[in-house]
């Protein structure tokens, strides 16, 4: 019986492995592998070409571009670039305040002046990728241990990125795929300064709210429009009063008859991360300590701030973008573990890895492969003794914002008397600017009393921590206090005398060597020292664990490469990646069939007196006339709101154009179906379905919902108002 469960088991692990038409996070550079029958098989009426053509780095694909955490694609000739209104939430929280919240009317500029600096977010669009694996396996010298080896590589990356950056205007960086399976160097040009055009009010752009969030049905217009402003020469530039909208011939055009059932779409966008390279050890660590820790510390958190925000309107717009961003997070982590389970991702990995090691056994030149899966497994058992705290230690870090900013200070203070190419890259000079823009971000989510209660909740997880993996220094620190009343005490104690959350001192505080913050006997700063000392502490044992996998997992994934025998798609990476499928439904349950478009009817449906289900006045409003809106699908008979895919999508691909056959742009990636949430393990073509707005939905918004005020970027889209 067993036997005959294995082996059901290793086929359909196989079978998933195979499916080409859906599954896969594409490479620009793999585009070519997949071969034109294949595309035009699937319904592709263009070349791979001209989606990418890495002789001229020019393609459709030169038009989307990654803004940090969210995706986004160039739509117009005059750089406007649409995106998801989640992407823009923080946008919204720093232009707001009591009396005047943005997040909850919406933005339209009326002007070109109108529009709202985004200091907080750059575009980055890819002008050109290089291998450079051979140059970075090749940098540490013969016979060198594991940790050696990760500093050489290190290095190499430092200097290339650095040789690419002296041609100005760009940001570049070297992206390991798979763990060191390959390395690419990936040139970048940099918009910085970017201005918020458009975003619908929170009771569209966010409909439903965390209630839908990850779910089918689903009715939110998660989109909104930024722009891209540089110099009069049109070139990338700071910030300035003297700068134009940019002029560009590279951008999507709207495919106003939007999508039906059935036909190929397929997206562009920047997924964060994924896991599918893991073996079954790495899996069951991830299933089984990672995500259940992000869920249980995230949705703590996450109520600490829901119930600070109840306080009052200038705390909720505070701690706004925090809260969105925790809700989500944890939401994340509890589908991951449900997913997990729900499909046995991490028992068929295990099958998968035994057939190929069953294979490799019969074969000499397997051995290595074998004993790197032995290895990878020998990692994962070392270090669960620590993992708690080494997780809390890096949670710290994501925190509460007072250790955030001492931390800071003191990492920065180390890291800045040591030559440009030694430092850690993210301490480098190249990013001196960014970490103090940081900083600045985070001050204005700041609330005190909020900030103590998460320390303190911090302090007591660590406190718990069994004997064999304590944090020395939290230990001292805290001394005899265990409770919560007690921990409290010692945190208010701790930040009383403080002067790391005064403002002025912070910013004379970051221009400081290590020795003068020393100097200060800053409690808080005093602190932050010891805890970075154990951060280091952790960073080299991870340092010498990531160099050791950079060995391992090639010469693994080369074995099980060998047994798909097809091209495979690397782990998502923030790099950019394309997807194929087709507009599709989904049976999530028996008996239960999820049709794959929602309507406006069905979101009036939907609507309630309370969040996160109310509907405006002119929405409602227009509603009536929708059998006069040019936006109407016939045979939906309505205003077509979302619709369901098939695409391999991830973290990341928030805000990825969503194109069809022919190159145009008819939805925008914001969301995946609970079922799918732990895709980022494995694929099931059954259940793995993305959720996307469609390009009509926002025309339809644009003309009915804002009307006259909105007609210039009706115009600028293509659609010429009536």
């Amino acid at each position: 019986m067993y036997v005959r469960t294995a082996l059901a088991t290793v086929s359909a692990v196989l079978a998933a492995v195979g499916v080409w038409a859906s599954e896969g996070k594409w490479t620009p550079q793999q585009l070519s592998q997949l071969g034109v029958k294949w595309l035009r098989e699937q319904g592709l009426q263009l070349e791979p070409s001209e989606l990418w053509n890495p002789a001229t780095s020019q393609g459709l694909l030169a038009a989307v571009a990654d803004i940090g955490g969210c995706s986004s694609a160039l739509v117009s000739p005059q750089g406007l670039l649409l995106t998801n209104h989640h992407c823009v939430w923080s946008v919204l929280q720093q232009h707001s305040r009591a009396g005047k919240n943005l997040i909850a009317t919406g933005f339209l500029a009326s002007t070109l002046e109108a529009e709202l600096p985004a200091p907080s977010l750059s575009a980055l669009f890819p002008t050109g990728f290089r291998d450079v694996t051979a140059e970075l396996v090749g940098a540490a010298p013969a016979g060198a241990d594991d940790l050696t080896r990760a500093h050489a590589v290190a290095q190499a990356e430092k200097a290339l990125v650095a040789a690419c950056e002296g041609q100005g205007d760009r940001r570049c960086k070297v992206a390991a795929f798979d763990d060191g399976l390959q390395y690419v160097l990936i040139e970048s040009l940099e918009y910085r300064d970017v201005r918020l055009v458009y975003a619908p009010p929170r009771a569209l752009g966010d409909f439903g709210g965390e209630v839908d969030n990850w779910m089918w049905p689903r009715h939110t217009g998660d989109f909104a429009l930024l722009r891209l402003w540089g110099s009069r020469a049109g070139q990338p530039a700071a910030m300035s009063k003297d700068n134009v909208p940019l002029s560009t011939q590279h951008f999507l055009k709207l495919g106003f008859q939007g999508v039906t059932p059935g036909e190929l779409v397929f997206t562009a966008g920047y997924p964060v991360r994924s896991f599918r390279s893991l073996t079954a050890p790495e899996m069951g660590e991830r299933a089984g300590l990672y995500f259940p820790l992000r869920a249980e510390l995230y949705s703590d958190w996450l109520t600490i701030l829901q119930n600070a925000a109840a306080e009052s309107e200038a705390t909720r717009l505070a701690l706004s973008d925090r809260m969105q961003n925790l809700a989500n997070v944890a939401k994340n982590a509890r589908g991951q573990v449900a997913g997990l389970r729900r499909g046995n991702l991490v028992e068929k990995k295990w099958a998968l890895e035994n057939l190929v090691l069953a294979r490799a056994a019969a074969r000499a030149e397997m051995r290595e492969a074998v004993a790197a899966r032995q290895m990878l497994a020998s990692i994962v058992e070392q270090r669960r003794t620590v993992w708690r705290r080494d997780a809390l230690l890096e949670a710290m870090q994501r925190g509460p914002l007072p250790l955030h900013f001492a931390l800071t200070l003191v990492r920065w203070a180390r890291e800045r008397v040591k030559p440009d190419m030694e430092r850690q890259p993210e301490y480098m000079e190249r990013n001196r600017a960014r970490l103090w823009e940081a900083l600045l971000r985070a001050q204005e989510g700041f609330h005190l009393p909020t900030e103590k209660a998460l320390m303190t909740d911090l302090f007591l997880r660590f406190a718990a921590l069994p004997e064999e993996c304590r944090s020395p220094t939290v230990d001292r620190f805290l001394g005899p206090a265990r409770s919560r009343e007690a921990i409290a005490g010692r945190v208010d104690h701790l930040l009383a005398p403080t002067r790391v959350l005064d403002w002025p001192s912070l910013k004379t505080m970051f221009d400081e060597s290590f020795a003068a913050l020393r100097l200060r006997r800053d409690p808080l700063l005093e602190l932050a020292i010891a805890l970075d000392d154990e951060l280091r502490t952790a960073e080299k044992r991870r340092e010498q664990s990531e160099g050791t996998i950079s060995r391992l997992r090639p010469a693994w994934l080369a074995a099980v490469h060998e047994l798909v025998g097809q091209p495979v798609s690397p782990d998502a990476n923030q790099t950019l990646r394309v997807s194929f499928g087709h507009v599709k439904g989904y049976a999530p349950q028996d008996g239960l069939l999820m049709l794959p478009q929602t309507t406006l009817s069905g979101l009036l449906a939907k609507a309630g007196e309370e969040p996160p289900f109310t509907v405006s006045e002119a929405i409602w409003a227009a509603s009536r006339r929708i059998t006069e809106s040019r936006w109407r699908d016939g045979t939906l008979g309505d205003i077509p709101v979302n619709f369901l895919a098939d695409l391999d999508t991830s973290l990341g691909t928030s805000g990825s154009p969503i194109l069809n056959a022919r190159g145009e742009l008819v939805g925008l990636n914001f969301d995946r179906v609970w079922e799918a949430v732990a895709s980022d393990f494995g694929y099931d073509p059954e259940l793995n379905r993305n959720i996307s707005v469609d390009v009509r939905f926002l025309l339809w918004t644009l003309e009915e919902v804002e009307g006259r005020p909105a007609e210039r970027l009706l115009r600028e889209l293509g659609a010429k108002p009536f």
